[in-house]
Order: C-alpha cells, then structure tokens, then sequence
C-alpha cells in the first residue's frame, strides 16, 4: 500500500504531464498550420520563379529542355511547354491548398526528374522529400483543403467522398512507411557513413553540422528518439552555421526538418512508444484512482469566469459539469453591436460544447438552476438534482432597475442574444413607423431615442445608434431623413464613463457631441412609460427608450441563504471561497470579492476570466495536495470603451489614449478576446466592411415582442 505522500506526488505528475500533453496539442494546432503555409508559399515561389525564367527567356528553356527534361517519347518543345505549365500552374493551387496532393505529384515529379537527368543536387533531394509528404499527408487548416475536406467527405457530389476516403486510407497505411524512411534516410545522411550522392544529400547534411551535432541528431532522427526536440535543435543549429558562413543555401534542409516536425516520427519510432507508456501512466488508475473517485466539479454559468475555469480544469482528473441555461457562450462586450445592426449574433457567441468536444469528462448541460441544497452537496435544475463535490458559481449578473422593475417592459436592458435582436428590431422598427407616419409630432417620438446610463455600454449604444442613422440608413427613406434622428444620453453623474480619467470623459462627451449626441448629465430619470421619459420633471417624447443604468448580480446569494451586497453579490473569502464553505466558489459579476487592492473587484470580462483561472488554480492545488495559492488579488489591464469611428477612449493609469490610435486598439483587443478563430474572421470581416462602405449588413427585423426570458 502506497503512502499518502506517494499517491500525492504520483497524482501531481501526472496531473501536469496531462496539463503539459494538452498545451503540446494545442500548440501543434496553432504553431503547425503556419509552418506548413510558410513551406508551401516557399516552394510555391520557387516555382513560380523558374517558370518566369523559362517564360521570359524561351530558347533557352527549350534548350534546357532538352538536357533538364529529356525524354524519349517527347520533343523538347512539348517538354519545354508541359514544364513550365507545371510550373505556373501547380505552385499557385499548392500555395492555396487547393488539391495541394495532387499538385505536389508533378512537381515532386518534375524535381526528382531533374535531379536524375539533368543536375545530381542537395536541394532536389530535400525538395522532393517535401512534396513526397505533401502527397503522402497532405496540408494543414491554413489550406483551401483543411476548410472543404469536411464537407467534401460527406458531400454528394460523385467522385469526390471517395477520393477523400482513398487518400485517407492511403495516409494511414502508407504514412507511416513514409514517416521512417524519411527519418532514415535524413538520419543516415547527417551520420558519418558512406552514402551515394545520388540518392542521400550529404555534401549539405553530413558537412554542413559539426560532428558531434550531426551525429546526435541523426541518431535522434533515426530512431524517432525525442523528434520535437531534436528537429527543432538541428534547423537552429542549420540557421546558426549559415548565418555564420553568410550562405542560405540549406534553407531546403530546414525546411524539411521543420516537416518532419510537423509530420512526427510516426508509428515505428521510439516516441510513439514512450507516448503509448506515458498516456497509459496517465489514466486515471495511475495515482489519482478510479474515475468514480474523481471529484464532481459543476459550474454554473458559461460566461467569461466559467469559460475560463472550465478551460483550465478540462484537463485534470475532474468529472466537469458546465450548467448553462442557454448553449452558447456570449462575448457581451459586442453585444451592442448585434442591437444596433452592426454584427449578426452568430460573429459574438459560440456554441459551448464545441469548445470542449474534445474533453470526455466535461459535461455541458442547458438548463436553469433553481437552487443549492448546501448539506446534501446538489444543486437544482427544477425537478432534477446533481451532485457535487466543489461548486463553482459564475452566475453573472442581470439589469438593475434600482426599485423600478416595471420600466424594463418600456426601457430594456442589454445582457444576451434575446435582449439585442430586440432592441434591434425596436430600433429598426422605429425609423419604419417614422416613414409610415403622417402626424409630425408622433414622427418625431418615433426618431427620438433615449439611453439611460452613461457607462462604456450607454456610451457605446449612443454611439452606434447615431453612426447608424446618419450613414448606415442614408438614402433608404423617401419620407424621412433618418439622419435627424434625435439621440439623448442620460447619465446621473456629473460626468459619462466615471471610471475613466476626467479628461477622458470630457473627450468622449465632444465625441458623441459631434455625432449628434444630446448628452444629459447630473440627471435622473423619474419615469418611463410607453410614449417617453420624465427626466429632472422634464418630459421628452421617445419611443425607444434603453437602458444601460445599471445591473444587480444573479441569485447565488439567495440559493445559498447568505445575505448579499448592495449590488446582490455574494460575499466570498480572498480566495474567492463563500465563508463557512470551503468547496463552494463565486466568481466573477456574482462575487463581491474585495482583491483589488483591497476594493471590490469590477464587472469586467478580464475580471472573471481572472477569478476563473484563480479558481482552477484552487482546485488544482487541491487534487495534488498541496498548499493553497496566494489570495487573489485582480490585475487591472486597463478600460476601453468606443464611441464611433476612429473615435475612443483607453485609459491604462499613467497611459492614455484617444482617438483613431484608441479604436484600433479597442478593435484589436476585443477581437482577440473572442472565443474561436471564426468568431474572429467573421467579425474583422465584417468591420472592414461596415469601415469602407458605411453600411452594416445586418438590418433585420426579426422579433416584434419585447418579452423578458426567466432569469
């Protein structure tokens, strides 16, 4: 029986040799895809270039035709013409991935033609290893091939499943026969042996390198012994020396070894066999127990803390349980966006379980929470319960009335999907009704529009709402001029966006001025109703009326019977712990946590990715055995907020930005915080767009009725 410390320490290997596996895969599947578009457009150029030559200088090439392409059964002149066509055509699909196998077929042809027939060289040899793997592997997902193969498999145009499948299954039986005889015959090159020229690049590989590098390395290579250390090794090593001697005429080699690294070393190799040991010393038998042992981790909520908390613990001897009332997870910080007609939802949320396809032990689960039974460990989906071990709750927060719920029926918030394409048909229908409209007076209430908050989300909408009736709508209307639209931001502060710096505020404030904005400041709102707003006991006539005032935090507070803050957040611990319940964690909006420099800690995305990573940590620590973290302490990076084109604020402390320089930083970073790689390009897509045409694509009418979901 082994002692505790032991079970511990074997337990915490092999928690970060899983940690370790999953960041080595994720990295293949961000670093591999740009290595192999850098090889192709190499090669590509390479070609294209020769084919220049040959264009430009005609005679010549039929004269080299004769000697580099001679043939029994073909003239110069056809050799000469079926050449250079090879080499305009092929390079130009292989740099787009567009059928990259079947164009690396000619040109590992034409290469190792050449090299037999007409110049016995290094480069021809390393050239036609590479293009002998694009046809044995094929290219990456930066590729035309990486984005139709998969709907191509299950295609029902003829020919095309079938060829899919066949190369699939040549891939796999022939692949790793490849695999050894390239790591053989590139080893046995870099080793002091006797070697033809004709068929083994020594004059670059065995001179090039040191002794003691080269025969390492080849041996590495060889055996297939530690591949992703050796390769990379041997192409810095390779980059070094030329760099030295001023002479890149090796770049082929390196461009090789860095295949090989992409490929791996295969089936027969020694790391396919310490990987086999060590994802088998991994499973949950190895140190951490049977899986039915494993603690049951549930978090509630797939917001930016849950996401972030997931992300870390996907990894870990954890059966995970993702409680989310809706299937997606949501960037929030565009949702202004989706209201005022400027993205389509679909460009800021992502379905959650794609994010975790690749995890078993997550569950995600779409319901709504209705309570916490804390003695019996469960929590309540309505009729149905689920145990649990740890809690993490990432609940976030919902809209603030201050006391007067019955203003969200004529004034609604902005918190998810629902709630924008709402406000974007109440927005949208207002101009319609306004075109429809024969009575001036009711005109006008129709093109009047209130926000009710001067925070970034008010800002934002009032800024957005303006660009879109003065250029996204110009020219649409024959009865009206959407561009007199009259906007109104109240705020009751002195100044809009109050946690920024004073001078900040004021330039944001001319900013909207400038777009037509009425910003009303030091001033409440009193009432709302159907037909406007009474504001200081002034009454203004609007039908659209928003509201961006304020939020209170969802109910754990109530679940777990703890008397909540002002703001209905849940106290936590400087661990983010609720007292008295040390499995049982809020973060995010929910938690009044005061690790800010001992102030409360902001509802902002950054802030609850942080708690959800702190968390994770937590556990982590936990499951290990070993001492708790440090307290958590919020790392502020900063505050963003946009009013309008090449128009924004940052404010980062000492630094401060305004301006075009603030707006393309504000885009760069929000795109960079969106969940997937087509969230990204769907929305930088779209924003050059809307950039060069001042139009926004998304102007649909898709829901009338202004109903509030469950909470």
């Amino acid at each position: 029986m082994p002692s505790y410390f032991s079970v511990a320490t074997r337990a915490r290997a092999s928690i970060s040799l899983r940690i370790w596996f999953a960041a080595y895969r994720s990295y293949k599947r961000i670093y591999h895809p740009f290595v192999d578009l850098g090889i192709r457009l190499t090669i590509a150029q390479l070609f294209l270039h020769s084919a220049k030559v040959q264009a430009t200088t005609w005679n010549n090439a039929l004269n080299l035709a004769g000697d580099k392409f001679s043939m029994n059964w073909l003239d110069p002149q056809h050799a000469g013409l079926l050449g250079t066509g090879i080499e305009f055509i092929c390079p130009v699909l292989f740099a787009l991935g567009l059928f990259t196998r079947a164009t690396a077929v000619p040109m590992a042809i034409l290469t190792l033609f050449a090299h037999t027939t007409y110049q016995t060289h290094d480069t021809n040899l390393f050239l036609g290893a590479i293009l002998i793997g694009y046809v044995m592997f094929g290219p990456r997902a930066i590729s035309i091939d990486g984005l139709i193969t998969p709907g191509l498999r299950d295609s029902a145009v003829p020919i095309f499943p079938q060829i899919i499948r066949a190369t699939g299954r040549f891939t796999m039986h022939v692949g790793p026969v490849f695999q050894l005889t390239l790591r053989l015959w590139l080893g046995w090159s870099l080793l002091p042996l006797p070697a033809p020229a004709a068929l083994f690049p020594v004059a670059t590989a065995h001179h090039l390198l040191p002794s003691p590098v080269g025969i390492l390395g080849g041996l590495m290579l060889a055996l297939g012994l530690g591949l992703p250390v050796a390769n990379k090794a041997l192409v810095i090593a390779t980059v070094c020396i030329k760099m030295m001697m001023g002479d890149f005429a090796g770049i082929w080699m390196i461009l090789l070894l860095a295949q090989i690294g992409m490929l791996g070393a295969g089936r027969w190799s020694f790391d396919d066999r310490i990987n086999a040991v060590l994802v088998d010393w991994m499973k949950p038998s190895h140190g951490t127990g049977n899986t039915d042992n494993w603690p049951r981790v549930v978090i509630v909520g797939a917001g930016f803390g849950g996401i972030a908390c997931a992300a870390k613990l996907r990894h870990l001897p954890v059966h995970l349980t993702l409680i989310d009332r809706h299937n997606h997870h949501l960037f929030q910080p565009l949702l202004y966006q989706v209201a005022t007609a400027g993205l389509s939802p679909a460009d800021i949320a992502s379905p959650i379980r794609s994010q975790f396809r690749d995890d078993p032990n997550v569950r995600v689960i779409m319901k709504t929470v209705t309570g916490i039974d804390i003695k019996q460990q469960t929590v309540q989906m309505g009729d149905d319960v689920l145990p649990f071990d740890i809690l993490v709750l990432a609940t976030g927060a919902s809209h603030s009335y201050f006391g007067r719920d019955d203003w969200s029926r004529f004034a609604p918030g902005l918190k998810r999907i629902n709630d924008a394409t709402a406000i974007r048909a109440k927005l949208l229908s207002a101009f319609e009704n306004a075109e429809d409209e024969s009575n001036g007076t009711e005109r006008d209430a129709w093109l009047t529009f209130v926000i009710v908050g001067g925070g970034p989300t008010g800002v934002e909408l009032a800024g957005a709402i303006a660009e879109l009736a003065r250029f996204g709508l110009q020219e649409e209307f024959r009865r009206i001029n959407p561009a007199s639209a009259k906007i109104f931001l109240v705020q009751s502060g002195p100044r809009i966006l109050p946690t920024f710096q004073d001078s900040l505020s004021a330039r944001a404030q001319r900013s909207l001025e400038q777009l037509g904005v009425t910003v009303r400041i030091n001033s409440r709102v009193q009432e709302i109703d159907v037909e406007g707003v009474t504001i200081n006991g002034e009454r203004l006539r609007a039908k659209t009326v928003l509201w961006a005032a304020g939020v209170v935090a969802s109910p754990p507070a109530h679940w777990l019977g703890i008397e909540p803050d002002n703001a209905g957040r849940t106290p936590v611990d400087a661990h983010l712990r609720v007292p008295n319940h040390g499995n049982i964690f809020v973060i995010g909006d929910a938690a009044a946590s005061s690790g800010w420099e001992g102030g409360s800690v902001p509802g902002l995305a950054p802030a609850a990715q942080q708690g959800g990573r702190y968390v994770a940590r937590m556990i982590r620590a936990r499951l290990e055995a070993r001492g708790e973290p440090p307290p958590f302490v919020y790392r502020h990076r900063g505050s963003l907020a946009t009013i309008g084109r090449k128009a924004a604020v940052a404010d980062f402390g000492r630094i401060r930005l305004w301006g075009a320089p603030a707006w393309w930083l504000w885009g760069l970073v929000h795109v960079s915080f969106l969940a997937t790689m087509r969230n990204r390009v769907s929305v930088i897509i779209a924003w050059i767009w809307a950039y060069l045409t001042l139009r926004s694509g998304t102007r649909l009418i898709t829901r009338q009725d202004m109903s509030e979901e469950d909470v």
